[in-house]
């Protein structure tokens, strides 16, 4: 049938991905199209394996038309100094806060890393800067990101500069972050019921979440031992 690729022709396969690559990088600098762009950068790095070029396009969507995944992909580069930029840490919190800042399928991953990075003075030369972690961490837990949810609770366990200890605010997050499948979540707002932080005790609840916690736990292992066989 016509159209049709033979996958088994390793000349035809050739032939198919060339004409993908042009494709897409008629898409992104003829047509300035972004997710051209993005496209290009998946295919470069997927499929050709050349992760300058790759860098080079991202940067491109990232800066040119403020791409949300080119500018995730791009922090993320930043990180490790992959494909010859600079491993900086201050870039990928750039790269991160305009990703998170723009939405998109990475968003929150992207603000959950630039809560990390402030979090951890990482970015920021050694300062912290709590509230604006909270901040961050605050839009990743509301798009389902179960880590931040996990770690505004710990942020209200523990206190910071400019945020007080709030087991109420602790507990909330932690069963956000249990519904959200976190393990952790699960674990510390079964101790919070049982001690009655934040909350009254509440026995039942407590070993309901106790039980929960350990049912998670047995998915996980379940899963890495899958992957091991």
């Amino acid at each position: 049938m016509a159209g049709l690729i033979n996958f088994e022709d390793e000349k035809e396969v050739k032939e198919f991905l060339d004409n993908l690559g042009v494709e897409y990088s008629y898409q992104c600098y003829r047509e300035k199209s972004p997710e051209g762009c993005q496209r290009l950068a998946d295919y470069l790095e997927g499929i050709k394996k050349n992760y300058e070029a790759t860098a080079q396009v991202l940067k491109h969507n990232c800066e040119v038309n403020n791409h949300s995944e080119s500018c995730y992909k791009l922090g993320a580069y930043h990180v490790t100094g992959k494909g010859g930029v600079a491993e900086c840490l201050k870039k990928a919190y750039s790269c991160f806060t305009r990703a998170c800042d723009q939405g998109g399928k990475s968003s929150v991953n992207a603000c959950h890393n630039v809560a990390l990075l402030v979090h951890d003075g990482r970015a920021l030369e050694g300062t912290t800067d709590a509230g604006v972690a909270r901040q961050y961490y605050e839009k990743a837990c509301a798009g389902g990101f179960a880590p931040s949810c996990f770690n505004l609770s710990t942020l209200y366990i523990q206190g910071a500069p400019g945020i007080s200890k709030d087991m109420t605010q602790a507990l909330r997050y932690a069963l956000q972050a249990c519904q959200l499948g976190h393990v952790w979540g699960c674990a510390n707002a079964s101790r919070m019921y049982k001690l009655g932080d934040g909350t009254a005790p509440d026995h039942q609840k407590a070993e309901e979440l106790k039980n929960r916690a350990k049912e998670l736990h047995g998915q996980k292992q379940q899963r890495q031992l899958a992957f091991g066989q």
